[in-house]
């Protein structure tokens, strides 16, 4: 009798206890850019059963990030297109990396495989500004001796949302080739010459993997997911490379982050035989005086989780996780800039 009077009671403390850990649970919502939503979806899986905390985060591209937290509707936006101190002042905005990954040229092209095409950043550029239209054209050729292209007609597919990936993609661009930067220039919205748009990295994916001959430019994760070839780029040290976290990180290997205000730094086109040339931080971006310093507080205990228990999640998805002295670096930041009402520190 009071043996079973002790599992009931001990299962019962069990439930309340339960329950008073869902009821003291913290719903967080994040918005903005695609580039980083397969790691910060993992992240959040894992946090809410390590925490109970759950973190609501919508892939609907950078432009969208900076304009909802700019407007105090999320906790949280995330940009890939880091914004300038003069932004960041107006809008009262703190801004921080979160991890580092790679941009892809992905292909939809019979009879080439992953990492088979050679192109170079010149040759894309003249690809995406419609000069060079056919897979079998001599510029084409002439990097990829041995490889059957076929005398068919590029498909160019784009962003059709303000994204990020596409101010990185189109800084590169840009770097690249005089007439691109002249003609059509970076930012998270251009005016294509050609091509058609698809929405967020999941929507150029899809539009590669439907159209043949196609063309676009992805995160490396959602290349990886969705199956498609992605080519070899020629970087700075005149060096072909295939994407890899190996090659991300080397891109990053050297950034010297405080040297930009809000740590905005731009990766693309960095020295190294190893350096992948299209790299790129993500950041997020946090309001620095917090009406709810709880809150705050949450989202930034759910990045310092991320940092130090989830770098093996963001390898498995080839991202670069931040090195320790940089996530050192920036929880001085937090506890320096983000603030509650009375002026006391978020964190920690």
């Amino acid at each position: 009798m009071f043996k079973r009077m002790l599992v009931q009671c001990t299962a019962g403390l069990t439930l309340m206890a339960a329950a008073s850990a869902s009821a003291l649970a913290v719903d967080l919502t994040g918005a903005g850019a695609s580039f980083p939503y397969p790691i910060y979806a993992k992240w959040a899986a894992q946090y809410q059963q390590a925490s109970g905390n759950r973190v609501n985060y919508q892939s609907i591209g950078s432009g969208g990030g900076q304009q909802q937290i700019i407007a105090k509707t999320v906790d949280f936006g995330a940009s890939d297109d880091p914004m300038k101190s003069d932004e960041l002042q107006k809008n009262g905005l703190v801004q921080f990396p979160a991890v580092i990954g790679g941009t892809v040229p992905v292909i939809n092209v019979e009879g080439i495989k992953a990492g088979e095409l050679k192109l170079t950043g010149p040759v894309l550029a003249d690809i995406f500004l419609g000069k060079i239209r056919k897979w079998n054209d001599p510029a084409i050729a002439g990097l990829n001796p041995g490889l059957a292209l076929p005398a068919k007609s590029i498909v160019v597919v784009h962003r059709a949302d303000g994204s990020g990936t596409t101010f990185g993609w189109t800084n590169y661009l840009s770097r690249m080739s005089p007439e691109w930067r002249e003609r059509v220039g970076q930012a998270k919205a251009v005016k294509w010459p050609v091509g058609q748009g698809g929405k967020g990295n999941e929507g150029v994916a899809a539009y590669v993997r439907q159209l043949s001959n196609s063309i676009g430019y992805l995160e490396y994760a959602y290349a990886h997911q969705n199956g498609l070839a992605w080519t070899q780029l020629q970087n700075r040290d005149g060096q072909f490379v295939q994407p890899s976290q190996h090659s991300f990180a080397a891109a990053a290997a050297h950034a010297d982050w405080t040297s930009a205000p809000g740590m905005g730094l731009i990766l693309n086109n960095e020295p190294g035989a190893d350096s992948w040339p299209v790299t790129a931080a993500t950041f997020i971006l946090m309001q620095a005086r917090q009406t709810d310093a709880k809150r705050a507080h949450e989202v930034l205990a759910f990045f310092d989780w991320a940092w130090r228990e989830g770098g093996d999640m963001a390898a498995s998805l080839d991202y670069v996780p931040l090195p320790q002295a940089l996530t050192d670096e920036i929880r001085g930041v937090w506890a320096r800039q983000i603030r509650a009402a009375d002026d006391q520190p978020v964190w920690p």
